[in-house]
């Protein structure tokens, strides 16, 4: 089997490629050719440590396998990486483990595809401006995808509590973005917000990736036609975006069984402000045209998306093969 770091998995995964595998995923999942098995949650420290493990099985693929994955938000103090875990990738006719690759450059492209994805179907056609929430380990990953995939953006705004830190990252994201994912950022504008409020009414697309447990996206602040992708709730009692919204917009998931459990949709369920019935579908069903979208630019629409190890696995297994080709990582016997 081969083990691959940090470096050798960017070496392996491009944003493009990334987009791509999320959809065939997506659409996998909607042809009942994926496994998607209970996951394990765990807050060592409400707000500022936390672990999951998430574990499926692609069977057209016939790979299996798990991930750790945990968040430790002090680590910055300590000048470490606040998102750590690994992925292990198991052959689903002999049982065998294929590979071992860090998680964390994978969980954020895979999951900044996400975010895009959701906009590509569900926004409006001319939406140009982008709102993310958040200024952590997440959001270059969701400003990257969104960028390659809304060819319309001409302005990236920013949000997040610590006004100097995201003054630092908004500054350096042109930088980044052309030279961590080979983004062209010609013509496109970048903002650190100063009011989240006015950020949110003034924009098309709003992606939020916060650990918020209490709605940050006011109903009132929302203008007709946004687009809102939900990353951040991950985890029972997690919120981003006020319940009275959710009630008005159009609902869609990727995976709906888990959204119920501990998505975006969990509170706003809970408080009976939506119903079961809110949701229109998973994203899987709508790329392959089995449901419907946005039929109208003054609908708001929302993608609630928790992930799924199934998305890791799958680019795990992309990462390890053209580490083979190219004979990266490290191999072991076991």
């Amino acid at each position: 089997m081969r083990f691959l770091s940090d470096n050798e998995v960017r070496q392996g995964l491009n944003v493009p490629q990334v987009i791509h595998l999320v959809e065939t995923v997506y659409k996998a999942r909607s042809e009942d050719n994926t496994e998607t098995w209970p996951t394990i949650f765990y807050d060592f420290v409400p707000g500022k440590a936390d672990m999951d493990i998430k574990s499926g099985y692609l069977k057209h693929e016939k790979v299996f396998g798990h991930k750790t994955i945990t968040w430790f938000a002090e680590n910055e103090a300590k000048h470490l990486p606040t998102l750590t875990g690994l992925i292990n990738v198991f052959d689903a006719e002999t049982g065998r483990p294929l590979g071992i690759t860090e998680a964390s450059f994978i969980t954020g492209i895979r999951t900044g595809a996400s975010g895009a994805i959701g906009a590509k179907y569900l926004a409006r056609q001319d939406s140009e401006t982008l709102l993310v929430v958040g200024s952590g380990n997440q959001a270059i990953f969701q400003i990257a995808c969104a960028l390659s995939v809304l060819p319309n953006l001409n302005t990236v705004c920013v949000a997040a509590r610590d006004q100097e830190k995201l003054n630092s990252f908004v500054h350096a994201l042109p930088h980044r973005l052309q030279f961590e994912f080979g983004i062209n950022i010609e013509n496109i504008i970048f903002n650190a917000a100063e009011s989240l409020e006015e950020a949110v009414k003034i924009s098309d697309i709003i992606i939020t990736v916060t650990s918020s447990r209490t709605p940050i996206i006011k109903r009132e602040w929302v203008r007709e036609g946004t687009h809102l992708s939900s990353i951040g709730a991950d985890m029972a009692g997690k919120q981003e975006i006020d319940s009275n919204l959710m009630s008005l917009a159009r609902l869609y998931v990727d995976d709906k069984e888990h959204c119920m459990q501990v998505g975006e949709v969990e509170i706003p369920l809970k408080e009976g402000k939506i119903t079961e019935s809110h949701i229109c579908g998973e994203i899987g069903d709508l790329i392959l045209g089995k449901i419907e979208g946005r039929t109208s630019k003054e609908q708001i629409t929302i993608l609630d998306a928790t992930g799924m190890a199934i998305l890791d696995i799958y680019a795990a297994k992309m990462a390890l093969q053209t580490a083979e080709e190219k004979n990266l990582g490290v191999k072991i016997d076991i």
